[in-house]
């Protein structure tokens, strides 16, 4: 029999935005990211699926890398949050760089498009967006930053697109700091490099210091400099964000200098590759109550482990 024509059938519910991104490198399963997509995934509406692909530095060779990232888009993953070893291996496999990219050097951030592989560094965009929100748009003197290495590298270029006189780059190797401080003057920004030794003498001139190196993280305890001997409208930025309160956080803010806490970089980072994952506006100050949340959990969890019973 011939049902009605004019009849509709019932209209099925919309199934929620599928999204599948990745993180690859070494030692990634503690990351805090994979939980933090999938949280503004799923403010979103979203079935997002994050996971991370640990890798051995043998994983890094041109070869294995293009076999992972033929695997993830065969497999129809959106992108791939890439870290450690594999930040500038993944260069040559892409087709092109977005500018973030291009200006560091090193690929954070892989998106699949229907025209090729994209590369974004949303640890430089990350810290920039972080240090305009934290101490504004205002013009900047003497800013020295500890640490030549990854992180250093994407602070340092981040400092140099904002309106800062001079960029002194501080590391226990001094043609380090000074190979890094040639690539920020080639983009026209005055900088130098110099090695622990000369940068007290610095410290009384500084408006601001970044520490991007692992001073602070509970397993190297400490602070790479003594924000005793800056100048008391200073600023103090500080990576670490795994504990949130670092001792560098603690006496500076003790002096009453404005500070910026790692979570403001790390959320920068999670909003911004979300955003070309997916195309969709991130809620970075919820990213922000998402960290702490996470972050207290970790060490709730971690004090639990180490109670005596």
């Amino acid at each position: 029999m011939i049902g009605n024509p004019h009849s509709t059938a019932p209209r099925l519910p919309q199934a929620p935005r599928s999204v599948l991104v990745g993180l690859i490198g070494q030692g990634v399963r503690p990351s805090l990211t994979p939980p933090l997509h999938e949280l503004e995934g799923a403010r979103h509406g979203m079935s997002y699926v994050y996971r991370p692909v640990d890798i051995a530095p043998d994983d890094a060779a041109p070869d294995r890398l293009e076999q992972l990232l033929w695997a993830a888009r065969t497999m129809g993953f959106d992108g791939l949050n890439v870290t450690h070893p594999a930040k500038q291996a993944v260069i040559p496999l892409l087709d092109d760089l977005a500018p973030s990219a291009r200006r560091v050097g090193a690929v954070n951030t892989v998106k699949f498009t229907p025209s090729g592989l994209i590369g974004h560094n949303t640890d430089v965009t990350g810290f920039g967006s972080a240090f305009d929100d934290a101490f504004g748009g205002a013009g900047h003197g003497l800013v020295i930053v500890y640490g030549a290495g990854g992180a250093g590298n994407a602070v340092a270029t981040a400092l140099a697109e904002r309106d800062v006189e001079e960029i002194v780059i501080v590391d226990a190797v001094v043609d380090r700091a000074q190979e890094l401080a040639d690539r920020v003057c080639a983009g026209g920004r005055e900088a130098r490099g110099v090695g622990l030794d000369a940068a007290d003498a610095l410290l009384p001139c500084a408006v601001g210091v970044v520490n991007a190196t692992p001073f602070g993280m509970a397993a190297h305890p400490g602070m790479a400099f003594d924000p005793g001997l800056l100048p008391g409208d200073a600023w103090v930025s500080d990576i670490v964000y795994r504990p949130t309160e670092t001792a560098l956080l603690r006496t500076a803010r003790a002096r009453g200098l404005r500070t910026m806490s790692g979570l403001g970089m790390v959320a920068g980072q999670a909003g911004d590759s979300f955003e070309i994952f997916t195309g969709a506006a991130a809620d970075r100050a919820a990213i922000i109550r998402d960290i702490h949340d996470l972050v207290a959990a970790e060490a709730a969890e971690n004090t639990q482990q180490e109670t005596p019973r």
